[in-house]
């Protein structure tokens, strides 16, 4: 009895868990047979009780639905309300259609990665329509004109894998709410043709978004657009039609901007001169606005449309009126105020400019712009009016200091600031000048920087001084005379002091460093160039001597890592990339830029100077110790790290340089730069040496946690067809203080793995993820994220899963380059396989690397390294653990203090131990 309920327990919980299926499944059932009644003409094979069979809707094995497509299907009707029931649904595209009614809420569809319901009638949306929705991808909403007006609610936050909204003509009302830090991965935001006002969200600033649509707007935006600044990765800008002020901003860190829409807005000012040198700019509007200054002068080939409304000094470019600059300047430091702006036009100063008051000479000796309500500070342009007689800057909101060089006017006899929120010492003035300043309450006092109670400055102290500059609370000139004194006797001793100090420290790192080979000055910088005589691309084997040298900077405290000869003075990384000219960029990413570098020999490198940033003793150590491991690691499908340079804040990388230029670039671009397109071999051939270069780097992550990123754009063709897998930097590790290589894989959304992208999980199953959106682009041509492709078909990942489900789909996406015959389409379809399963959704669904390399290396004809110095950098067996490739390391090196602090353990495993201190990089959220 006892055996048979024991057998019966089990098929109980089976029988339990089918009809729970089958319920869930019903679920499903009733929900679509619900949605073909509120349609007013269903598909016509909607037909029976299984909507699984039904065209355009999808389902999983548990006949769960899973999409609903049915875009351009000529569908009228309504949605039914219990949509949201659909508990499985990742996706549903009911774009171009002539829907209506009140949209269902998709609370809590934590399954849901893309909607598309652009260009129907919907007639509302729900207050918690976007509640819960956890892995939204891509929300369109545009083209809904009969939508009630609503706003955009703060639970979009929850949807922190939001990479496309687009709600233009959708009648959304109010402010854009400032969540956009919430969203890592937007890269297109979409709002044009709406009722928003209000201005740019703060957290904007720093944001991926590459295309910003936030045009004509009913009544406009409003503000400065000075956040864009900060939005480096920025590609089409559209903010015309609005109500914007103020000066355009310096563009120049927005490298792509490609698209600038300004027109009609209400923009002042001149325009920054980095604006005319976008190096991508191809299209720009500013017309109908008030901008001020010079005529502005683009680069050939950039469309360019100004109108007549601007108000710049001369119809042809040409530097403005000495006078008429010396104004915008001083309009500048106000902010260019739009009064100012809609009078002050032309080239003349004297010719009817408010507030200006001219002499016969059309010399302006006046300036009067008391009771005007500016803000903003004092320009020190009001010097080069030599003619200015009276300047009244009273009751007004002007802050900051009054400049020194106010002074140097020579007919100067009014000066009128009172009633401002000045600070900071007052200059002195010639006696025949009259000086008014009451109503400033920090003028003339010693104050500190910030802000007290009252918002003005904090920390004011009793030393206030006259207006002719003397200190008062003196009694006499005996107590002045005496603190002259003091103060001159502690200069001195202070100097004498400073001086040996610096004798003493040159002494002692001319004694320290000489079998470094120190650049002190670019002199010598000069002699170590011209003494390389080792190149540095012909196999890793050696350094060139300019690469030898000491630890750069000016910090003579800087402890010298010498067990890599890899510290690199940044005197001569100035030199051989010409002071970091900006003709040597090669490229821009997260991290900082690319720099070309050619040594005395013609040799090219490649130096990445990142992004500066305070970095204490620890951070330090952490950092040279990782250099210490990856200036080692060599693989010949890694590019070499060569050495670094560490000058004060800053850090600079040395790489070896990879002459044939990106993947992309051979997969995308190769008619424009006129390459031929890559065969069906040479593609074949680099997937598995990138599959080869990340499975090496996988292997060292598990024994040392150096993880390197993949993303298109550091995948780079060698002469030998080697792929690069670098570009790293260093991230804080909240709990402990440690710092650990940081994982870049936010290149562009389409290559972010749905953990990472969602919770910022980092793993090595992140990087099989993105591994497999570059293999379905080698085998299509096609970019993983193209706006330029309808919807359904923008998403390269998306869309390919899709042509997965049948085999014969895949000869219709395959390159059309390609032309494969019978044996080719069947390696095509095998590599096509390995893509599905290493983009799976899942991270335990997909292989490891190894798997890649197994599949991949049976397709390559006859591969194999060209000689066993190129698979074992250094005769590193690549089979050995890493403490015993780092005791071998400093064993020939004859030194053990390179990685003194770190505990590995001594285990018989192949992967052991972490050392002691470390975080667990792929599994913590620490280390994000």
């Amino acid at each position: 009895m006892e055996s048979q309920n024991t057998l019966l327990l089990p098929l109980s919980t089976l029988f339990i868990s089918l009809a729970l299926l089958t319920l869930t499944s019903a679920d499903d059932a009733a929900v679509m047979s619900k949605f073909a009644t509120t349609l007013s003409t269903p598909p016509s094979d909607w037909t029976g009780t299984n909507p699984c069979t039904w065209s355009g809707i999808n389902c999983d094995t548990s006949n769960r639905v899973t999409a609903i497509n049915l875009p351009s299907k000529s569908l009228s009707g309504s949605l039914p309300s219990t949509l949201n029931q659909l508990s499985n649904l990742q996706s549903i595209s009911l774009q171009r259609n002539s829907l209506s009614g009140p949209l269902p809420t998709f609370a809590n569809l934590s399954s849901l990665q893309q909607v598309f319901l652009d260009a129907n009638n919907f007639t509302s949306i729900p207050s918690d329509f976007f509640s819960g929705l956890t892995n939204l991808q891509t929300m369109s909403l545009s083209d809904n004109i009969n939508l009630d007006p609503w706003t955009i609610p703060s639970d979009l936050v929850q949807s922190s894998s939001l990479g496309n909204f687009s709600a233009s003509n959708a009648n959304i009302v109010g402010s854009i709410p400032d969540i956009f830090n919430s969203f890592p991965n937007l890269q297109n935001l979409r709002l044009s043709y709406n009722n928003l006002n209000g201005s740019l969200p703060s957290t904007f600033r720093g944001s991926e978004i590459t295309n910003l649509w936030l045009n004509n707007q009913v009544h406009g935006f409003s503000g400065t657009i000075d956040v864009l600044s900060s939005m480096t990765q920025l590609y089409q800008v559209w903010l015309h039609g609005n109500s914007f002020t103020g000066p355009i901003p310096d563009l120049s860190k927005c490298t792509n901007v490609f698209d600038l829409q300004l027109r009609d807005n209400q923009f002042t000012g001149v325009l920054p001169p980095s604006l005319m040198g976008l190096p991508k700019l191809a299209n720009i509007s500013l017309q109908n606005n008030k901008l001020q200054g010079p005529m502005p002068t683009f680069r050939p080939g950039v469309t360019v449309s100004l109108g007549l409304t601007n108000s710049f000094c001369k119809s042809t470019p040409g530097p403005c009126d000495p006078q008429v600059t010396a104004l915008l300047a001083v309009a500048g430091a106000l902010g260019y105020p739009s009064t100012l702006a809609q009078s002050w036009q032309g080239n003349s100063a004297c010719s009817g400019w408010t507030f200006i008051t001219c002499d016969s000479q059309s010399n302006v000796i006046i300036v009067n712009f008391g009771k005007q309500h500016f803000s903003g500070s004092i320009s020190p342009a009001f010097a080069n009016l030599t003619s200015l007689k009276s300047l009244y800057l009273n009751d007004n909101n002007l802050t900051g200091s009054i400049p020194d060089v106010l002074t140097t006017l020579p007919q100067l006899q009014v000066l009128d600031v009172s009633n401002n929120n000045l600070s900071g010492p007052i200059p002195v003035f010639q006696s025949t000048v009259k000086f008014s300043s009451p109503g400033n309450l920090f003028l003339g006092k010693n104050i500190t920087t910030g802000s007290g109670g009252n918002g003005g400055p904090s920390g004011s102290g009793s030393n206030s001084t006259t207006p002719g500059g003397s200190p008062s609370g003196t009694s006499n000139g005996s107590s002045s005379v005496s603190a002259g004194m003091i103060a001159g006797v502690v200069i001195a001793v202070v100097v004498f002091v400073g001086v040996m100090l610096f004798v003493s420290y040159k002494c002692y790192v001319k004694k320290r460093h000489q079998r470094f080979g120190r650049v002190d000055g670019s002199e010598k910088g000069s002699e170590m160039v011209k003494s390389a005589v080792v190149s540095v691309a012909n196999g890793y084997g050696g350094v060139p001597s300019e690469l030898q040298s000491q630890s750069s900077g000016d910090h003579g405290d800087m402890p010298i890592f010498e067990g890599g000869n890899v510290a690199i003075s940044i005197q001569v990384l100035r030199q051989v990339t010409d002071n970091f000219s900006e003709e040597n960029v090669l490229g821009r990413g997260g991290f900082g830029i690319v720099y070309k570098g050619v040594l005395h020999d013609g040799t090219i490198i490649a130096v990445k100077r990142m992004e500066s940033g305070a970095m204490g003793t620890k951070g330090m150590n952490e950092f040279q110790a990782e250099i210490a491991v990856l200036t080692k690691v060599r693989h010949r499908h890694l590019v070499a790290l060569l050495g670094y340079c560490i000058n004060g804040n800053e850090r600079l990388l040395v790489y070896e340089y990879m002459p044939q230029g990106t993947l992309a670039q051979h997969l995308f671009e190769w008619r424009e730069l006129g390459y031929s397109p890559l065969t069906w071999k040479q593609r074949v051939t680099i997937a598995l040496d990138m599959a080869r270069g990340v499975e090496y780097l996988h292997g060292l992550a598990q024994q040392s946690f150096i993880h390197r990123d993949l993303k298109p754009s550091n995948i780079l063709l060698g002469d030998d067809m080697r792929a690069k897998v670098a570009d790293f930097g260093l991230v804080k590790n909240a709990p402990d203080g440690k710092y650990s290589l940081e994982t870049r894989l936010a290149g562009t959304f389409g290559y972010l793995a749905p953990e990472y992208a969602a919770t910022g999980r980092v793993t090595t199953k992140v990087d099989v993820y993105a591994f497999g959106v570059v293999l379905m682009e080698i085998i299509t041509g096609r970019k993983a994220l193209d706006e330029t492709v309808p919807d359904e078909r923008a998403h390269l990942v998306t869309w390919f899963r899709r042509v997965l489900i049948n085999k014969e789909n895949i000869h219709k996406a395959i390159d059309q380059t390609l032309d494969p015959d019978e044996e080719t389409f069947e390696s095509i379809s095998k590599v096509a396989e390995l893509a599905g399963h290493c983009t799976a959704r899942e991270p335990f669904q997909r292989p490891d690397m190894g798997h890649a390399v197994n599949v991949l290396g049976p397709l390559v004809e006859q591969w194999k390294p060209s000689s066993h110095e190129d698979e074992d950098g250094y005769g590193i067996d690549l089979h050995m653990s890493l403490p015993q490739a780092l005791q071998r390391w400093q064993a020939d090196e004859g030194t053990s203090a390179m990685f003194n602090d770190l505990s590995y353990s001594h285990t018989q495993s192949s992967i052991p131990s972490k050392p002691t201190g470390f975080a667990d990089t792929f599994d913590s959220m620490d280390c994000r």
